[in-house]
């Protein structure tokens, strides 16, 4: 198809393409840093009020993010941010440890003042978040914290690993509060991450996130959030 002058020289299904990737992408973003709880409905029409489309993109973000197991249809329109079972749980976390334990250690060595320094402006941000109970904003910046560490690693492909994991588990991250913001649990350990980083001490900086990892695991556990859909 020929582009027409009412769409400025663009082919309108190309650009309606480009209008569903950028809806998919922030869709994605906001499931992975836990914007939405577990259990919660979203229709197409909030999607796209939300993400300033219309309709169609919209609905091709919730179709796409279904198909991965990001979100369940339970009717015609509507789709909800599914639960996770004890299963499931154990399963990714355990991934999660091989996975970004080693991203961690990789990425150790190009460990720079600088990058402290990111780490550090992060890090300030989470615990004023958490200290306000502003929990959706700790997990918001939680996951700039650990991705700028993975990304450090050189590996790409062992990102594109990862995300997928956080993708699923990103909505149960807010069962973890506010018994993890009380005591500290995140705060240690990133602190600890920190220091590793610091020293590009490979083997620290690998224990502090797979320490971080499984505290989350034992308070999602203990939180119930390991429930079967309704």
């Amino acid at each position: 198809m020929n582009a027409s002058p009412e769409t400025g020289g663009v082919d309108p299904n190309k650009q309606q393409v480009r209008l569903g990737d950028v809806a998919y992408d922030k869709l994605k973003e906001r499931l992975i840093r836990g914007s939405f709880q577990p259990g919660h409905k979203l229709t197409v029409r909030a999607a796209a009020q939300a993400l300033g489309v219309s309709s169609t993109p919209a609905r091709d973000a919730i179709n796409r993010l279904a198909i991965e197991g990001a979100l369940v249809y339970t009717g015609a329109k509507t789709v909800i941010v599914p639960y996770l079972d004890a299963r499931a749980l154990e399963e990714i976390t355990l991934i999660r440890l091989a996975l970004e334990g080693l991203a961690a250690e990789r990425a150790a060595m190009h460990g720079t003042p600088q990058i402290v320094s990111q780490l550090e402006s992060i890090q300030a941000l989470i615990d004023a978040a958490l200290d306000q109970r502003r929990y959706t904003d700790a997990l918001w910046h939680n996951k700039e914290f650990h991705f700028l560490v993975y990304r450090l690693s050189g590996m790409p492909h062992l990102l594109s690993l990862i995300e997928p994991l956080w993708l699923r588990i990103g909505a149960s991250f807010n069962n973890l509060y506010p018994e993890f913001a009380e005591a500290k649990y995140g705060i240690h350990n990133h602190r600890a991450a920190i220091e590793a980083m610091s020293e590009r001490d490979g083997s620290s900086l690998r224990a502090a996130i797979e320490s971080d990892i499984r505290d989350g695991f034992r308070r999602l556990k203990k939180a119930g959030s390991t429930v079967s859909n309704p």
